[in-house]
């Protein structure tokens, strides 16, 4: 196995996808040149560097710089996908996902319902999201709990190089619209990669750690966070079942339950505000299908109801963090 960043894994993988089938394609804003280069050896594949040394090796009719119009982008990956391309659409920033929700959430999303499945729409679009580098509320938000909502769309998370490689590419080889949220802070997460042809299916869970005592349930960059408060709960004797759900969309719902059925105490760590978030489905559908096996109320780890801050300080204190997570399982263990 390779050792590669996220970052890298989603340029090969997109790579393999491209080399693999001539009908997969890329459009988004600086993909190509970035910072107003025109690309060529300047290129340096996007802000992220999420697409580096693509242009040069499929050119300008399959990588597409786009204007800046997340509208204009999405509508033409939802013609493409019609016609029968296999489009990735990026989104430099999720928070600009408004733009374009009509686009995803009237017609990418129902194409194949409102056509009686005679049509698909194998859309794939990449949206950044996450605080934590002071980027203000406009660049900082995480919007999946919105688009996990959205009825005909799957929505995926992936925490892990691994997990990165085999649902990106299982992404692109769906039949159906594909909301792709990556965090900036993991882009830069290091690890072993699978060699070779590798898919995650959709609506499968990790368990992340094992433990009897408390289920923590997490997604995107609070799995890390999760599992740093389990393995500092372990050193009192605290095991704690961490779950990454990967997809909130399918949601693996047997793989919590399971847990849950096990320990009889849940906590969800969810960076999404607590309105209407995953944590609050999570937590809803568990005291619904799991009530009898629940020996405390669910615990949520959220930041509160409001925009991310600017200020370091207060979009440290805004985000969830291990110390949180531990005040929460120590919480649901109180009951007895």
């Amino acid at each position: 196995m390779a050792q590669m960043m996220i970052r890298e894994v989603i340029v090969d993988t997109i790579r393999s996808e491209m080399r693999r089938d001539p009908d997969v394609m890329m459009l988004g804003e600086d993909i190509v040149g970035g910072m107003g280069t025109a690309g060529g050896p300047e290129a340096i594949g996007g802000i992220w560097s999420t697409s580096t040394g693509l242009w040069e090796e499929f050119g300008s009719n399959r990588i597409i710089d786009t204007p800046i119009s997340e509208s204009a982008i999405i509508g033409s990956a939802a013609g493409a996908a019609l016609a029968g391309k296999r489009p990735i659409a990026e989104l430099m920033f999720a928070d600009f996902v408004g733009v374009c929700m009509d686009q995803i959430w009237n017609q990418i999303a129902k194409f194949r319902y409102m056509f009686g499945g005679k049509s698909r729409c194998p859309v794939v679009i990449r949206l950044i999201y996450g605080a934590g580098f002071n980027a203000a509320p406009q660049h900082s938000q995480a919007v999946y709990s919105m688009m996990t909502s959205m009825p005909g769309v799957k929505v995926v998370m992936p925490t892990t190089p691994a997990d990165t490689k085999g649902l990106l590419t299982q992404a692109i080889r769906d039949d159906d619209p594909v909301l792709f949220f990556e965090h900036k802070a993991l882009y830069g997460v290091k690890g072993e990669v699978p060699d070779g042809d590798y898919t995650i299916p959709f609506g499968h869970a990790r368990q992340v750690r094992a433990g009897e005592h408390v289920t923590i349930v997490a997604m995107g960059m609070m799995v890390g966070l999760a599992e740093r408060a389990a393995d500092l709960l372990a050193k009192d004797g605290i095991g704690c079942d961490v779950i990454d759900i990967r997809t909130t969309s399918p949601l693996d719902e047997e793989a919590i339950l399971d847990s849950v059925e096990l320990t009889g105490r849940l906590v969800v760590v969810d960076e999404s505000p607590p309105r209407c978030s995953v944590a609050a489905d999570i937590c809803a559908m568990v005291a619904r299908r799991a009530f009898a096996a629940l020996k405390a109320p669910p615990e949520m780890v959220t930041p509160p109801h409001t925009p991310v801050p600017f200020a370091r300080e207060l979009e440290s204190a805004y985000l969830p963090s291990p110390p949180k997570i531990m005040d929460a399982v120590r919480t649901v263990l109180a009951y007895r």
